[in-house]
């Protein structure tokens, strides 16, 4: 993301796998053809929580397995289809032509984990969801367009 003043930056404390879900109901709600949704974090930080959070609030009812060793993961909801992506096996960017990215936006949304590894073919636009835990206390910072700030109205943040 291009740090401007246009851009939406906000951190959130997740207490708990509800509040992890209620962010993900919040990306979910907004999401729309061509946004891709940065999850980084640590392994074990909750990446794959949150995407199970998005993909729930979109009405996936079937196990949403990590896409760890698949590299994707393809839903139809009825709003639009989301590809799950988990590039933490990507060696070079230039692997990323066989999973379909570009495609996966042009169709829908995509939900990509490790997306350090894209590079540049990460969207300028893409909504980051940093997850980071310390002292027992899981924080998401999210940043990106102006456009997702009305996504998180009311909701809680830490100053």
């Amino acid at each position: 993301m291009h740090k401007d003043s246009q851009g939406f930056e906000q951190t959130y404390i997740l207490a708990d796998l509800a509040a992890t879900d209620a962010l993900g109901a919040r990306i979910a709600a907004s999401l729309r053809v061509g946004d891709a949704i940065a999850l980084q974090g640590e392994l074990g930080a909750g990446k794959t929580t949150l995407a199970r959070a998005i993909l729930r609030a979109l009405g996936v009812s079937e196990v949403v397995p990590s896409p760890t060793f698949t590299l994707v993961q393809s839903y139809d909801t009825a709003r639009l289809t989301v590809r799950h992506f988990d590039l933490y096996r990507i060696v070079e960017s230039s692997e990323l032509d066989e999973l379909g990215i570009d495609e996966a936006l042009d169709e829908g949304a995509a939900l990509i984990e490790w997306p350090e590894r894209a590079g540049p073919r990460l969207p300028d636009d893409a909504l980051h969801v940093a997850l980071a835990a310390d002292d027992q206390v899981r924080r998401a910072h999210v940043s990106g367009p102006q456009h997702w700030a009305k996504a998180f109205v009311g909701m809680t943040h830490v100053h």
